[in-house]
């Protein structure tokens, strides 16, 4: 005696077949292909928007009514123009909401490297140093101090170094005058007159040792 299917049976007895007829004559990619096709229709059409213009969308609205601001990439030399959009917050400081690249800048067209589109997290990261900090030598901790003991410290290591490691003259008996105990790099996000300047004061120290941080 015959058992008769359900309404369910059949259905999923059908889509069985259908599978294996299906497996007979698509190749794996082709069926990879075929799913993901109908994945990606059925989530905009049975959720009703287009994932990349929700984003869009979403951006429009962090940066509204936002403060629109030029800038350079701070990284490497190739100097990548960039689009920065600021508002105040409650404190009435500037907060800076997004970061990308300028596209009617002829440097970079628009584009950012990994690192200038990360460029955000280097202003706003909630782990950068507002302070100087300084730890003793032997010390374990860090401790705040303001900007005029740092500059106070810096320029004392940079002198004792000098006086140390000073070289009036080399084994020959030439007169050099060179320190030899410091070494400079520079930034890549320095101007000219920048540049200038400090390669002036560090060749006035006695330094031979310069770099930049572009060539590096």
């Amino acid at each position: 005696m015959g058992c008769r299917e359900s309404p369910a049976q059949r259905l999923r007895t059908s889509l069985a077949y259908g599978v294996i007829e299906m497996a007979s004559t698509v190749s794996r990619q082709d069926f990879l292909k075929l799913t993901g096709i109908g994945i990606g229709a059925l989530a905009i059409s049975e959720l009703g928007f287009d994932l990349a213009k929700a984003t869009a969308i979403k951006r429009e609205l962090r940066i509204a009514n936002a403060t629109e601001g030029h800038s350079i990439c701070p990284y490497c030399a190739v100097g990548c123009s960039m689009i920065t959009y600021t508002r105040p917050d409650t404190n009435g400081q500037a907060q800076l909401l997004q970061i990308e690249g300028d596209p009617d800048s002829p440097v970079n067209e628009g584009r950012l490297c990994p690192k200038g589109a990360t460029s955000l997290q280097l202003a706003s990261s909630n782990r950068r140093a507002e302070h100087p900090m300084y730890r003793a030598p032997g010390a374990a901790a860090w401790q705040q101090i303001t900007w005029d003991e740092m500059l106070d410290k810096l320029a004392r290591r940079i002198k004792d170094s000098r006086d140390r490691t000073f070289v009036a003259t080399d084994k020959k008996g030439n007169l050099v005058n060179r320190t030899e105990g410091i070494a400079f790099a520079g930034g890549a996000t320095f101007s000219s007159e920048e540049g200038y300047f400090a390669a002036k004061v560090m060749r006035g120290l006695g330094l031979i040792y310069l770099e930049q941080q572009a060539r590096v």
